[in-house]
Parts: structure tokens; C-alpha cells; sequence
């Protein structure tokens, strides 16, 4: 087995480094936010964002005239977009059904799909607005029929960002906030003087807000810890350079810390994006963004079979894998930690970010390992019952969770199912024994 890697990133402990004051950061914001309230929500967007207006949510009219300054064309684009999204949310929550079973006479078993009763949708602005994110998370939660739905994001030059408030409105949000960051994150979930909290978060971001979600977790859900970006391509002689390094760079652009990783069995075709991820740099308008993650966090990995590219990509579980090999199906089916797979050179991740109809919000660090990425079931929650409706099912299944109990020494747990026998059952029916249940007693 021959790996051989030809660019490495920051190495993981200066990695580390940056999250450990990230961490540090976060904890002191929330703390702020609980205890000053909307206090603090205006002093940090004051700081971070040079904005403090009288209320951080949009009126009916605030709104209206955000979106009247958004283009016919823009908004026909983001009309096409949402449709595309939505498409493929309603189908995904058409295959989530409620069930009830009867597994023994008598005996019905069920679970129904309920959805979080309000949401908090992130849609990150920073260097670059992203109206995609909102399709993502608001429209998606109200496919799943989330009752309120608040989403925020921060200003743009001082303002509310028109794209961004339309795509926000269109696809459903009840509340519209411009606030931005962890700051946003913090005042959705803790709640403040002017903000009801919600029950749970989600949405991409920066490493701030990638933080303030894991520290918030419990308090509230989360969907998924996502950002920074990551990519990867995985690609064999079957295509070139200029692909490879589009694509690769084509994600770096997002921030300073977005990984991206080639991972070929062509040392020609890696050296050879090499040559051409340093051309491009010299002519990509957002070079200053993309270069500085190419330095510090792009990989060049060079292996014999493709074999060992699958061992190597399902161990750095990328949230984004661009599959262009002669055998993308194999990847489809071998493949098991990652957070999307585009497959075949005609698509992209960009596709996937903006238009194609799945959610890109998307896991990273290695979350593939055990979470997929926002869907319209991570709005739903499952919750199950139980029915026994004859007198014969209730002595039966009581008698058997009596004599188990009592293997566990519940005794408590034993009598409630007892009085269910003695009840149902009459005399004939063998459960924890009163002799048992008097020596569990002592």
C-alpha cells in the first residue's frame, strides 16, 4: 500500500490551537447573552457589524421594501431554486409515514412524526451573502410544517441583504431577523427581552458559529455541527487538471480554514493541479479568501488503487466529495462517511450549494461518521405509543414485565404491572410472586 501526500495543510495541532480560543470566545458571548439580554446582542452586533437599529426584526414593511430592491431576474433565480428544493423536500417527507401495528392481539404499537415546534435558521452572510442557505433550512422546515420558523442573518453594508430577506420570506419564515454570528445564534437560542428562544438550531456557518452551536446543544437541538467548508475530489485519469483545480478552489473561496483535498491515483493529474491551482490563484477575483485555505488546509494525496482512495476518503469523511473516476457507481456504493457525493464530471458542489434541489447544509469533522446532513426529517421527531385493548393482552404482557422487573429488583416497576393481572387476569396468570416481591422488599 503506497499513500503519498505531496501538499500538506496546517498540521492538526496548530489546528487545534485556533479551536481552543474559538472555544474560549464563544463561552464568553453566551455567557454575555444570558446575562445581559438584548443588552448584549446590541453591543456585540454594534462591534461585530457596525449595526444597532431600534429592533433587529423586520416589520411586514421592512420587508416588503427589501424585497421590491431585489431584481425580476434575481428573484425568477430564486423562485427556480426553491422549487428545485422544495421538490425534493416534499418527496423525502413523503416517505416518512406514521405506522401503528398490532404485534400480538390485543397489543397495538405506533409512532408518529411530529415537527419541532420552532426552529432558528442561521443563513451566514460574512464575506459573502448566502441566499442559498436560507432555501436549505427555512424552506425545508416548512415542508416538515415547523409552526414557526425564525430566521436571521447579518447586515450587508449596514443593511438588511434584499436576496437574502426574499429567499427568507418565500420560504417561509414567520420572523426575520438581521443579526449575525454567534451573537445570532446565542440570542435564538437563550432568548432574550425582545427574542422567544426556540427549540432547536440550525444552519451553516464559521467556526464561531459552528461553536456556539456544540455549546448550545442540550439547551437546544441542533442539526448538525457544519463549517467550515470542506471538499474533496477524488478523481483518477479519467479527467483534468483544470476540473480538479476549479473544483478545489471553487470551495476554498468560502473562508480561510476551508479544507480541500485532492485524492487521485494519477501523480501526473496531481502534480498537474498543482501547476493549475497556482494559474488560476493568479486571476481568481477571491484568490485573497481561496489562496490562504489552499495554504494552510489544502492536501494533495496521491494513491496506487482506488481502493486506498476509498480507505483514505472515508477516513477524512469530507463534507463535500466530488466522485470523477471511471467507476463513480463503486464510490455510490462503498462509500459510507462522508456529507454529499456529487458523482460524474457534469455536476458539482456548487450545484449542489445553490440550485439542484439537495441541502447543503452538510456535516463536517469528521461528523459523517455519523450523522447525514440537513433534511426534512431532522425537522420531524418520532414518538412512539402503546394500546392494549383486551383484558387477555394486558394480563399477558403484565406478566411477563412483572417477572422482568422483578429480575431487576423494580419492585415498583413490578406492581404496575401486577394490579394490571390481578385486575384483567384473575388468579390464573403467573407474575412476580408475593413472596418475591416481599423479599425484594427487604
Amino acid at each position: 500500500m503506497t499513500i503519498t501526500t505531496l501538499k500538506h495543510g496546517k498540521p492538526e495541532a496548530e489546528r487545534a490551537e485556533d479551536d481552543t480560543r474559538v472555544r474560549a470566545t464563544v463561552e464568553a458571548t453566551l455567557a454575555d447573552i444570558a446575562a445581559r439580554g438584548d443588552a448584549a446582542v446590541r453591543d456585540l452586533s454594534q462591534k461585530f457589524d457596525g449595526y444597532a437599529p431600534p429592533a433587529f426584526r423586520l416589520t411586514a414593511s421592512e420587508i416588503e421594501a427589501a424585497m421590491s430592491r431585489v431584481s425580476d431576474n434575481d428573484m425568477a433565480d430564486i423562485r427556480f431554486a426553491q422549487d428545485q428544493i422544495r421538490r425534493f423536500a416534499q418527496a423525502q417527507r413523503a416517505s416518512i409515514t406514521d405506522i401503528e401495528v398490532e404485534t400480538l392481539p390485543g397489543v397495538i404499537l405506533g409512532h408518529r412524526t411530529i415537527p419541532v415546534q420552532s426552529v432558528g435558521c442561521y443563513v451566514p452572510g460574512g464575506k459573502f451573502p448566502m441566499v442559498a442557505s436560507a432555501h436549505m433550512s427555512v424552506l425545508t422546515a416548512a415542508v416538515a410544517g415547523v409552526p414557526r420558523i425564525v430566521a436571521s442573518a447579518p447586515p450587508v453594508d449596514g443593511a438588511p441583504h434584499p436576496a437574502i430577506v426574499a429567499a427568507m420570506h418565500l420560504g417561509g419564515a414567520h420572523e426575520i431577523l438581521v443579526l449575525g454570528g454567534m451573537q445570532a445564534v446565542g440570542a435564538m437560542a437563550i432568548g432574550t427581552e425582545t427574542m422567544a428562544p426556540v427549540d432547536m438550531l440550525v444552519g451553516p456557518g464559521n467556526a464561531y458559529v459552528a461553536e456556539a452551536k456544540r455549546q448550545l446543544y442540550g439547551r437546544v437541538g441542533i442539526d448538525l455541527f457544519a463549517g467550515p467548508t470542506e471538499t474533496m475530489v477524488i478523481a483518477d485519469d479519467t479527467v483534468d487538471a483544470e476540473l480538479c483545480a476549479t473544483d478545489l478552489l471553487g470551495q476554498a473561496e468560502h473562508g480561510y480554514n476551508s479544507p480541500a483535498v485532492l485524492l487521485t491515483t494519477s501523480r501526473r493529474l496531481a502534480e498537474a493541479t498543482l501547476a493549475e491551482i497556482d494559474r488560476l490563484l493568479a486571476i481568481l477575483p477571491t484568490a485573497a479568501t481561496a489562496g490562504v485555505s489552499w495554504r494552510n488546509y489544502g492536501e494533495v494525496i496521491v494513491c496506487d488503487t482506488h481502493e486506498e482512495m476509498l480507505q483514505v476518503a472515508n477516513d477524512i469523511a469530507s463534507e463535500h466529495v466530488q466522485v470523477m473516476t471511471d467507476r463513480d457507481d463503486w464510490y455510490l456504493a462503498n462509500m459510507h462517511s462522508y456529507g454529499a457525493l456529487f458523482l460524474g464530471p457534469r455536476t458539482n458542489v456548487a450545484n449542489g450549494d445553490k440550485v439542484i434541489g439537495t441541502n447543503h447544509t452538510l456535516p463536517t469533522k469528521k461528523a459523517g461518521r455519523y450523522t447525514g446532513g440537513l433534511w426534512v426529517g431532522k425537522f420531524l421527531k418520532t414518538h412512539s405509543y402503546q394500546r392494549i385493548v383486551t383484558d387477555e393482552a394486558a394480563a399477558l404482557i403484565g406478566a411477563y414485565g412483572s417477572r422482568l422487573c422483578m429480575l431487576e429488583g423494580f419492585v415498583g416497576h413490578a406492581e404496575q404491572c401486577n394490579v394490571r393481572v390481578r385486575r384483567y387476569g384473575g388468579q390464573n396468570v403467573a407474575y412476580g410472586t408475593a413472596a418475591a416481591y416481599k423479599d425484594a422488599a427487604e
